[in-house]
């Protein structure tokens, strides 16, 4: 009986990090059909700071999971104006995985966020206005309680005010007091908000 040539073995994970490791291979190999060598580029482009639009764009069109999350990780690695713009158009996508996988990235990027926050939370879209207050829960930068306060003044939607006025109630000071007391008037028909704004008026007392 003949002798059979084996099969030649599927190349491995350090297979595929052994390609060409600088920019443009790293660029290739992002577009690669195989998504083990999408994530690996994904990765290591970390390195390269001029990455960060590709890395955008490939975003926009990623199918996997396992990658998306790692080019995420890289654009918060990055966290550049381009990446923080990338980060930000998630808050759009119907994938509530990516969706919250941006918000968390974000929270982490305090400095970078601060500039965009504003625009944010003057979206004509008002889930992404929530979304925008989701970033600034754990979002560690000192304007947190300013930009909550100016939600529940001015944000004409109820669901915006209630998620903000919820965090306000965990991080909110004594300048928040007349606001709140402006919000129960602005929606006294809104029982949520009526019980949320009094928790917040009273963990503010409380200290």
């Amino acid at each position: 009986m003949a002798l059979k040539k084996p099969a030649p073995a599927a190349p491995s994970s350090d297979d595929e990090r052994r390609l060409a490791r600088d920019l443009p291979g790293l660029l290739s190999a992002l577009e690669a059909a195989d998504p083990l060598a999408r994530r690996w580029a994904a990765r290591d482009l970390a390195d390269h700071p001029d990455a960060s639009r590709a890395l955008v764009e490939r975003l926009g069109i990623e199918t996997e999971p396992s990658v998306s999350q790692v080019i995420l990780t890289t654009l918060t690695r990055l966290g550049d104006e381009i990446a923080v713009a990338g980060l930000t158009e998630c808050l759009r996508s119907e994938d509530a995985m990516l969706r919250n996988a941006a918000i968390e990235a974000m929270k982490q990027l305090p400095d970078e966020v601060a500039p965009v926050m504003e625009q944010l939370l003057k979206d004509d879209d008002p889930d992404v206005r929530i979304f925008a207050v989701d970033v600034l829960e754990s979002l560690r930068h000192p304007r947190v309680e300013e930009w909550l306060i100016r939600v529940i003044a001015e944000d004409p939607h109820v669901n915006v005010c209630a998620t903000a006025v919820d965090l306000l109630g965990e991080v909110g000071s004594e300048r928040a007091v007349p606001t709140l007391h402006a919000l129960k008037a602005r929606f006294v028909d809104e029982p949520y908000i009526q019980f949320a704004a009094d928790l917040a008026l009273k963990r503010i007392a409380q200290g």
